[in-house]
């Protein structure tokens, strides 16, 4: 019975089209219904989101994404640095653990979980601080996908502008395509490539930790699915598609990350919540309202 619920459930998330409904779903799933503590859902959401990446890779030209990154590089590495700095001097202000400090600034400075998850054996994180930072970042990532398409709304944004605000502004890489793909597809192709050239920050991120933290393990550094995504970009630019196979890879990657959603929703559980504890729950929530307003003027004035 439970399994029939969890299809239809995801069954309505797909249909429906929006990243929000997808997410609520998601998370609904583990409260009226008895969810298996390591139900596959939990395990897959990040792996669909990457696939999904993958194949809007496909739909996009490599003059394009050229020229984005030509424009906003400058402005994502001045956002990554300052973050990161601002989020380790407020850590020690508010006398965070030394640790969820720096996997806090990570997350927020550059790509939330993957950020966390990549730097945590390099600064030797014990389970628990981990565990405490991912659910802080889990619960602002759902707050991001409901509430920036609205502010976006209100604001009249642009789609260029919403993308680069939510690339920006939103810690993982599903919240940023989330809550793009409720704006329109211009949205997601900007987010999308500005956000991996954001991610690209956790190489130099994990070997700087390994060498602050004397560490010998370097983790897993690189995101390989980048690699697949720059392919799917030269094979786009190789073979130029028809308006109909970029449409059809287009939708192919609009299931993956509703799907993607979903399961990450599935994720924000009873257990998560109950991690998380004041103090790193203040630094990040300080740390990402400053960075939303800044991320907007940057959107709005580059």
């Amino acid at each position: 019975m439970f399994y029939i619920f969890a299809v239809t459930l995801l069954s309505i998330a797909l249909w429906s089209g929006h990243a929000a409904i997808a997410l609520v779903l998601g998370i609904s799933l583990t409260y009226v219904a008895n969810f298996p503590s390591e139900f596959i859902t939990k395990k897959i959401g990040s792996k669909l989101l990457q696939a999904g990446i993958v194949f809007l890779g496909g739909s996009i030209s490599l003059p394009t994404l050229v020229e984005l990154n030509s424009t906003y590089v400058p402005w994502i590495s001045l956002f990554v640095v300052i973050t990161f700095s601002a989020a380790m001097f407020l850590g020690r202000l508010l006398g965070v653990e030394k640790t969820q400090t720096y996997l806090l600034a990570s997350g927020t400075a550059i790509c939330g979980g993957t950020a966390m998850a990549a730097v945590a054996p390099s600064i030797r994180a014990k389970p628990e601080d981990l565990t405490t930072t991912l659910s802080i970042v889990f619960l602002l990532n759902a707050i991001a996908v409901l509430s920036f398409p609205l502010i976006g709304g209100w604001l009249d944004l642009t789609q260029e502008q919403f993308g680069t605000w939510a690339a920006l502004s939103i810690h993982d890489t599903a919240s940023v395509l989330g809550a793009a793909a409720v704006v329109g597809f211009d949205s997601v192709e900007v987010a999308a490539t500005l956000k991996l050239t954001r991610t690209l920050w956790i190489v130099p991120l994990v070997l700087v930790s390994a060498w602050y933290f004397k560490s010998g393990n370097q983790g897993p550094a690189f995101p390989l699915f980048i690699l697949f995504f720059v392919f799917a970009v030269s094979l786009n630019t190789t073979l130029s598609p028809s308006e109909e196979v970029l449409y059809f890879l287009r939708v192919i990657n609009k299931t993956f990350v509703l799907a993607g959603l979903f399961c990450i929703g599935t994720q924000i559980d009873k257990e998560s919540l109950g991690n998380i504890t004041i103090k790193p729950m203040v630094l990040a929530l300080s740390i990402w309202l400053t960075v939303i307003p800044a991320a907007l003027w940057a959107a709005l004035s580059i």
